[in-house]
């Protein structure tokens, strides 16, 4: 019998009226060969405003992501928010799983099918991943980009060598990838400084059925894709003026990968480190996380980014 009420699809649809509301449409984007990619633009593109990419990481789609910043930016940029390869409505029947994959069929959205050829952008966690790797091949494209809790310069061998709270690849998916409510209770733990407590499980089943169930083995496949064969020796370096966003308490890409991006880019970056903010850095703390990003995509000057592994709390 099916569910009579389904708060997880009550909210999701109050996200899609809300960014109606804040002035963005939501579109679908045939980029061939099998690949959708859904994307929220503005209803009435401004070209004297610059743009705005705001790429999602692994959970839900990107509305539950991002409806918090929305306000902030509206007025100020054209802003797109799409949802990544099989999450939300964007999928593909190719077989490739890598970030390098998900920026070329971004950048192919955005630019044959709305016009769209200089941006800036922000990428939360494993949007950070596809963003960095927009900045690499994509160069002239990306004005300044945001890299939030996204371990890019991990190693392979940071695995075995116990830098993560897990021990192997499939414990890992196991948790990313919840399936049941105590796996998305774990989940919570890493992710949260401070996790709500006494969820029943009718809520948590509620949300892995509506947005969890979906594309879980390909998903387990992008996952793969990120640690294999990655060494920092072969890491590309970016030129754009970089934003290094983290918790200082994240547990799932821990805050010494954000030091290692900072001493890898140089001078072309600052790490800020939030205080008492775990991997959800952007539900835990919103105001900070917000004025962050509108500090620095917002001005003109980079170097007003002066501080470098400053706290806020």
């Amino acid at each position: 019998m099916a569910k009579l009420f389904s708060f997880t699809s009550m909210r999701d649809r109050w996200y899609r009226y809300f960014f109606s509301f804040s002035g963005l449409q939501s579109v679908s984007k045939d980029l061939g060969d099998g690949t959708i990619m859904h994307c929220w633009i503005p209803r009435s593109y401004k070209p004297y405003k610059p743009n705005l990419l705001l790429l999602h990481g692994f959970g839900a789609n990107a509305m539950w992501q991002y409806a918090d910043l929305l306000s902030h930016f509206t007025s100020k940029f054209n802003v797109f928010v799409p949802d990544l390869l099989f999450f939300g409505g964007s999928f593909t029947k190719r077989p490739e799983r890598s970030e390098s994959f998900q920026a070329r069929c971004v950048m192919k959205m955005l630019e044959h099918g709305f016009g769209v050829r200089r941006m800036s952008l922000v990428g939360i966690s494993y949007g950070g991943f596809v963003g960095y790797n927009m900045c690499v091949q994509f160069p002239e494209a990306v004005e300044r980009v945001v890299v939030c809790c996204a371990g890019v310069c991990l190693e392979e061998k940071d695995l075995r060598d116990g830098l993560f709270r897990v021990s192997n690849v499939e414990e890992a998916e196991r948790i990313l990838l919840a399936q049941t409510p105590d796996k998305l209770r774990e989940l919570m733990k890493f992710s949260f400084v401070k996790p709500l407590k006494g969820i029943p499980d009718y809520f948590l089943s509620d949300f892995v059925n509506v947005m969890c169930s979906e594309f879980v083995i390909e998903k387990r496949e992008l996952i793969r894709s990120i640690l294999k064969d990655r060494s920092q020796s072969r890491f590309p370096k970016i030129d754009q003026p970089t934003l290094i966003l983290w918790g200082d308490k994240d547990q799932i890409f821990p805050l010494i990968l954000g030091e290692r991006l900072e001493r890898h880019l140089g001078e072309n970056a600052r790490l800020v480190v939030i205080a008492n903010a775990g991997h959800a850095v952007n539900f835990e703390k919103p105001k900070e996380f917000a004025k962050h990003l509108k500090d620095f995509l917002c001005n003109d000057s980079f170097s007003s980014l002066s501080y470098s592994s400053s706290f806020s709390i």
